[in-house]
């Protein structure tokens, strides 16, 4: 049972430390569990908030919160945010020098940190430490990796069951972004921890807009997405070394800085790309999966997947990588029928092939899907989502149905005269009626059938026949060089006239060439985030830390939007603790100070229209805007009736009432719709003011 004292403590540690106000779902519930001292087991996507799990209660706990974390690069990124919160951590591995291993320690004796990391294959180096007399608490970061049936097996997590039996007293608390019912059930009974309280948070990450597209000319297609987003981080996964090294420099013939991040890479090579990704010097990164779990980062706008991944769990933690700071972000995955072939050869042979492979088509089923896929990836995960996201491409662009009976007869015919011997390029070039050297050889162009698809592009057909693939009326026979071959629903199509619905293909412009950028980029605007950002910018250099450290792209969003000019105000971002106020707080108070004074300097030169609009639309009133500007109130009720007319949000109907409107609309028609003002306010006898003739007017001339 947690104690009262404890608890009160939550809130005012959590704002002085990680500067927010509440917690998040599910948050308090973990944390006061593992305060009680229960072995618990957290299933929360990235970006979600689990590090805040072990990191707060670590601050309360009498000794040390040791965790166990699978690469370097990422606990020295949570040490580093953990330091920058005024937090006394460390990060433990063989690297070290013995003096520095040795201070860690002192520390951990004398009681003056809070937080080791360490890497499971380095536990043995801690010695006399690792038992209850200092430790009070271990998290297993990454925990799908225990698990033989998770996605990124690996064998050293496998013996972390010694902890339990070692240090029999102490909470255990494992998290991972992602595990299925038998990868859950795997890690607790490898962590000797059968009993563990389970927490599912929510595998709905909104902001998240995801994308499926057919590898069309992708590399034209990535190269507009980032043009549309300069000075936005983001990473692409490919499925080969060659890939990420050849993507990478044709990114770079564009003038956008990226990097090639693979397994073949030297540690230092490695090591370097990664920091300057973290560090805001290259703007991508091209990478295998190896670049995983190694990425902390929270402004990662955008994650691109190259290839089709093998399976939902690896995507759904890759596309976690962006949009930590719950801002908006973009998935995009380009998939293809090269892809599934590839990935059904590296499945092959694997000791759980068939699980493998039983992953893989849910992955090509999400990928293929008409439906909304925000529905498909969190059903995948057992939660079941009752509206369609409206984020997703099916949602934005539903796909046009039509009759495509005639498309498939054709299709499964020319397979038929084939004799489901080829794959599924030569069936397209026969449906085309293609001369090619395959096609004359085998005296394919002799088929009755030859040609009888040629109106048909060569890409819409590829698309056509996946979608009779994922309906079930042909298949691919893998053990077979990858041949269609019927099913027997082929014949209902063939020879029954079953109906057959298809999607239209998505058409995506395509670029003719690639050219080198020679113009010149356009100016980024002088927004308040971008002086916030440059100045995070110039403070992380100056601190040799990451940006994202000093504060996220949420908070700077926070700080433009609320513009804090004083402590206490910045005190309240989202994002701001206590030691950031000291730190950070007096630089960008002045940074707000100085935008907000230039702001009112150029308002001046703005068109006066729009400089009215913004004062309106602040909640000033007539007078008040008259005082601010130095103009007459009727030159700013001639500035409303222009606003009201170009279309802005006027209530217009605040300054004239609807009864002065129809004496206007009737002295108009018994004058004959007179050019000035006067006449009306004379006929009026001087009842109706001039400003309000005016805004009576401007109503009736946007009625028609």
């Amino acid at each position: 049972m947690l104690l009262k004292e404890t608890k009160e403590k939550l809130l005012p540690t959590l704002k002085k430390y990680f500067g927010y106000d509440n917690f998040r779902e599910q948050q308090q519930e973990i944390i006061e569990s593992v305060l009680s001292k229960n072995n618990n087991l957290v299933i929360m996507p990235t970006g979600g908030g689990k590090s805040i799990c072990f990191q707060l209660p670590a601050l309360l706990f009498d000794g040390i919160t040791l965790v166990i974390s699978p690469l370097i690069a990422l606990m020295k990124d949570q040490v580093d945010g953990l330091i920058a919160n005024g937090i006394s951590a460390a990060f433990y591995n063989s690297s070290q020098e013995k003096i520095e291993q040795q201070a860690i320690f002192e520390k951990v004796i004398k009681k003056e940190i809070k937080l080791v990391y360490v890497a499971p294959e380095s536990l043995f180096l801690l010695g006399n430490i690792l038992n209850e007399e200092y430790i009070s608490c271990i998290a297993i970061d990454e925990a799908h990796c225990i698990s033989s049936w998770g996605h990124d097996f690996r064998p050293s997590y496998q013996q972390l069951g010694f902890l339990k039996k070692s240090l029999p007293n102490t909470p255990i608390i494992a998290l991972t972004a992602t595990a299925d019912k038998a990868t859950r059930k795997d890690i607790l009974q490898q962590l000797s921890i059968p009993e563990a309280t389970q927490f599912l948070a929510s595998f709905d990450r909104k902001k998240i807009e995801l994308v499926v597209r057919p590898a069309n000319d992708r590399v034209s297609q990535i190269i507009k997405f980032i043009k549309n987003k300069p000075n936005e981080a983001g990473i692409i996964y490919c499925l080969s070394r060659k890939s990420t090294e050849q993507l990478a420099s044709k990114l770079n013939q564009q003038g956008i800085k990226s990097e090639a991040y693979h397994a073949g890479l030297s540690s230092e090579q490695r090591t370097k790309t990664q920091e300057n990704f973290i560090y805001d010097k290259v703007q991508v990164v091209c990478a295998t999966i190896a670049f995983g779990m190694g990425i902390d980062k929270s402004n990662v706008r955008w994650v691109i997947h190259y290839n089709m991944p093998k399976n939902i769990e690896g995507y759904y933690q890759e596309i976690g990588r962006c949009g930590r700071d719950g801002i908006k972000a973009t998935a995009l995955l380009f998939h293809s029928y090269g892809d599934v072939i590839q990935l059904r050869k590296f499945a092959s042979g694997a000791s759980n092939e068939e699980v493998q492979i039983a992953k893989l088509e849910r992955m090509k089923q999400f990928s293929e899907a008409t439906t909304c896929r925000r529905k498909i990836l969190l059903g995948y995960f057992g939660e079941l989502l009752s509206e369609n996201c409206g984020n997703c491409d099916v949602c934005n662009n539903p796909p046009q149905l039509f009759n495509g009976t005639i498309i498939a007869q054709k299709a499964l015919s020319v397979i038929t005269r084939l004799k489901e011997q080829e794959a599924i390029g030569t069936i397209i070039d026969v449906l085309r009626g293609a001369k090619n050297a395959t096609i004359i050889d085998k005296q394919y162009d002799k088929l009755k059938s030859h040609g009888i698809g040629s109106d048909i592009s060569w890409r819409d057909w590829q698309q056509y026949l996946v979608q009779l693939i994922n309906q079930g009326y042909c298949e691919i026979a893998f053990h077979k060089s990858n041949a269609i071959q019927l099913t027997p629903f082929s014949k209902k199509v063939l020879f029954e006239n079953e109906i057959v619905n298809l999607t239209r293909p998505i058409a995506y412009k395509e670029q003719q060439a690639i050219q080198k950028i020679t113009k010149p980029k356009k100016a980024i605007k002088d927004t308040l985030f971008e002086r916030l950002r440059k100045l995070r910018q110039e403070i992380a250099l100056a601190e040799n830390i990451p940006a994202y450290l000093v504060f996220s792209d949420a908070s700077l969003k926070e700080m433009e939007r609320a513009r804090p000019l004083c402590e206490s105000d910045f005190l309240d971002i989202s994002g701001v603790g206590q030691r950031k106020l000291e730190v950070y707080g007096e630089d960008f108070i002045a940074e707000i100070a100085s935008f907000s004074k230039e702001k009112i300097k150029t308002t001046k030169k703005k068109d006066t229209h729009k400089v009215t609009y913004e004062l309106y639309k602040e909640g000033f009133s007539i007078d008040e805007i008259s005082k601010k500007r130095n103009l007459k109130s009727t030159t700013i009720f001639s500035h409303l009736a222009k606003l009201y007319t170009d279309g802005k949000d006027i209530n217009i109907y605040n300054f004239v009432t609807k009864e002065e409107v129809e004496k206007v609309r009737k002295t108009k028609e018994i004058l004959e719709n007179p050019n000035a003002l006067k006449p009306y306010f004379e006929y009026l006898n001087s009842e109706v003011a001039y400003f309000k003739i005016r805004l009576a007017l401007t109503i009736i001339a946007n009625e028609g």
